[in-house]
């Protein structure tokens, strides 16, 4: 039997087998490359936890991203993606446990996260659904959405961290070159390429964060004050309050988050040359809520596939599963281990951020390839080129506006990414087609003619 030929860009395939000792390693690059922390300790922020609460709830965001990974790379959408907190519901979940209570948060979070998984089964709607709305035009333009409207974050990230902004600057500069040299060593060297391809992330954070020694003592205090070994809990912020204003918003702001991470599917499928046929997205739809629905127990927030890390892919070469549910298995063990999970919290942002900068520019050039073969008559410049703009509006919208509209549209106007992606999708369904120019065929069926 013929195996299936390799993606030119990757170095490791989809389903090729790598040591125990590889796979570790390269996963372990997805995890420190992940600001999976970040969305959490926003969320307690707003919510004016304790410091003991804010790590509690940084570490089952941990496990429930570990075990999600796991989920939907092992059985559900069964492709390289890594499962992480997603930055569209923030504002969402504040509100709701600022006037309603924890409790309230666990309650609006799980109903909304089965139905995402009946989307895709037993319902078996959610692939018809995106051959209708998202074909190639939606697709790409929600991915480079996605990557524009993550660039401020990593910016913010620099200049308000721990130095000053020329410091800070100064060590993602450093951070982003090593990784941006490690991108072309790989491809200008044969012998040592693939090398430095696949550890150019390790190498990024390790150089920034030698550079970042030089400007200031990074901080390990966290380190020392964790514990060896914590078990988890149930619904640890409490008994579950069912409130059907909190549940209806979330089911929305969940419709959103799917559509998020849809883009990041139809990214990591690109990459690989792997289909996204009916099946795999109804397993996907699935496993995104199976994920979302363990992670609610647990008291993390609702869950997406990272694009940043699909950015990863690309930059790396490596698109091997195995690979990726080593991620997962280390995201469980940090969980468990607050230690450990104290270490990545301690990399300086910067470093991490720097990094980060590189991946949103490698998500939006992937959105580009997908748009690249479709013809930009008037029709579709609007519904690539205003999405975008309203996604930038809403990114530099001042946070003194959100506290004079409704509650729908604060929980809508807190996230660029879900004002882009519902523009997207509603011009593009609402703007006749120039039937001369024919129509888009569905993404999912025009991966492979694409690349």
């Amino acid at each position: 039997m013929l195996s299936k030929k390799r993606p030119d860009g990757l170095l490791i395939g989809v389903d090729e087998k790598v040591s125990y000792p590889k796979a570790i390693a390269l996963g372990l690059q997805h995890v420190l490359a992940m600001d999976l922390y970040i969305a959490p300790i926003i969320v307690a922020g707003l919510l004016s936890l304790s410091t003991e609460n804010t790590s509690f709830f940084v570490q089952m965001c941990f496990l429930a991203t570990g075990l999600a990974t796991l989920i939907q790379t092992g059985f559900g959408l069964k492709l390289p993606v890594v499962q992480g907190p997603s930055y569209v519901p923030i504002g969402a979940i504040a509100a709701i446990g600022s006037k309603l209570g924890l409790g309230a948060i666990a309650g609006s979070l799980i109903p909304g996260a089965i139905m995402i998984a009946l989307l895709g089964y037993p319902l078996k709607v959610f692939a018809k659904t995106v051959r209708k709305i998202v074909p190639p035009i939606v697709g790409g333009t929600v991915i480079i959405i996605v990557g524009i409207a993550l660039m401020p974050v990593g910016l913010n990230n620099i200049y308000f961290a721990e130095g000053t902004i020329g410091q800070n600057v100064a060590i993602a500069s450093v951070s982003a070159g090593v990784l941006v040299t490690c991108m072309v060593l790989g491809k200008r060297l044969p012998r040592f390429g693939s090398f430095f391809r696949l550890v150019s992330v390790i190498l990024a954070i390790v150089a920034g964060s030698i550079a970042a020694s030089f400007f200031y003592p990074i901080d390990f205090t966290p380190v020392k004050d964790a514990a060896w070994f914590s078990l988890p809990t149930l619904l640890p912020f409490g008994k579950p309050v069912f409130d059907m204003g909190a549940i209806l918003t979330m089911m929305l702001v969940y419709l959103i988050i799917l559509l998020e991470t849809t883009g990041t599917w139809f990214v990591v499928s690109t990459i690989t040359e792997e289909e996204l046929d009916e099946k795999r997205l109804n397993r996907a739809s699935f496993g995104e809520g199976l994920g979302c629905f363990v992670g609610s127990l647990f008291g993390s927030t609702p869950l997406t596939g990272y694009s940043s890390n699909a950015g990863l892919l690309a930059i790396t070469g490596v698109g091997s599963r195995m690979v990726i549910m080593a991620s997962g298995f280390i995201l469980v063990l940090l969980g468990f281990i607050p230690k450990l999970s104290a270490i990545i919290i301690c990399i300086p942002e910067s470093v991490i951020n720097g990094i980060f900068g590189i991946v949103c520019v490698a998500i939006v050039t992937n959105g580009m390839k997908i748009i690249q073969p479709i013809i930009i008559d008037d029709r579709n410049m609007i519904v690539i080129g205003v999405p975008i703009l309203l996604t930038i509006a809403v990114t530099v919208l001042p946070k003194e506006v959100l506290a004079t509209v409704p509650n729908w549209a604060n929980y809508l106007l807190s996230s660029g990414i879900s004002v882009g992606a519902l523009a997207t999708v509603i011009l593009n369904l609402v703007i006749p087609v120039d039937k001369n120019l024919g129509h888009n065929p569905p993404l999912t069926s025009s991966v492979k003619e694409i690349n």
